[in-house]
């Protein structure tokens, strides 16, 4: 699915969250809005005297794509009458890993799943991700999939570009599940790298989408033009990821003859 993946990274010269909503596409998905919760600090990350990823050989980038419907607030659930299933959101997962190599990073195992949510998709989400309803019939659903997900991520830090939107999706279909409580924490925001702040610090001012760090990072994106997907979010992701953690993040200007 995508572009086909590179064993090595290019050390020389990312969510987004474009996740579809009620009203379209946006860089923080408004279904995330439903469960009133004080923000997570920003991180300075050109400031900080050691990065997260320091003394980390492994991580993992991740995206999800989803239906496109709002989750529904922790009041509204608890309100639910007794025996509701709420419906899912998640429908589809992919994962890359990136191993230290030397002084840079290289792209290695993937994993990937869509997921069957029980829900209607949105048809906004359907234009972004591409993915119909009858691609689904015959997917698993989350419960089938949470083992296999949890043990490829194992305990490493993830990157994902919005990366709220992604810790919130992974805690509402663990809670659905039944295996965390509705408001639990099964992943935290300290679990988490951010491209999109990353972003933010290394080109201060500039939009924080995935498209647009993918072109300020001359990085090929073309696969991304006609639909978005969970594992090629992933790896442009962990692209962006390594170029901004290795400083290399010019030329920012092209001239054409």
């Amino acid at each position: 699915m995508g572009r086909p993946l590179v064993t090595v990274v290019s050390l020389i010269g990312g969510r987004r969250c474009s996740h579809a909503t009620l009203g379209g596409v946006t860089e923080r998905c408004p279904c995330l809005t439903s469960v009133p919760q004080v923000a997570p600090p920003t991180k300075d990350w050109i400031s900080m005297s050691m990065q997260p990823w320091e003394g980390r050989d492994r991580l993992v980038a991740i995206d999800i794509e989803t239906t496109g419907r709002r989750l529904p607030s922790l009041q509204d659930i608890r309100k639910a009458p007794k025996g509701l299933r709420q419906p899912g959101i998640i429908i589809e997962i992919g994962c890359l890993e990136i191993f230290r190599e030397g002084d840079g990073w290289r792209k290695a195992r993937s994993w990937e799943s869509r997921v069957n949510p029980d829900a209607p998709l949105h048809p906004d989400a359907i234009k972004v991700h591409g993915i119909k309803p009858a691609d689904l019939k015959a997917a698993p659903r989350f419960p089938e999939v949470a083992d296999a997900l949890l043990a490829f991520l194992g305990e490493d830090l993830l990157v994902a570009h919005a990366y709220e939107n992604e810790m919130d999706f992974l805690n509402y279909e663990f809670a659905r599940c039944g295996r965390a409580a509705w408001g639990a924490d099964t992943f935290s925001a300290d679990r988490f790298i951010c491209t999109k702040e990353m972003s933010h610090a290394v080109f201060p001012g500039a939009s924080g989408s995935l498209d647009a760090l993918c072109d300020r990072l001359w990085l090929d994106r073309s696969d991304r033009f006609a639909h978005h997907g969970a594992l090629l979010d992933a790896d442009l992701t962990a692209d962006a990821f390594v170029k901004m953690a290795l400083g290399d993040t010019g030329p920012r200007d092209a001239v054409y003859e």
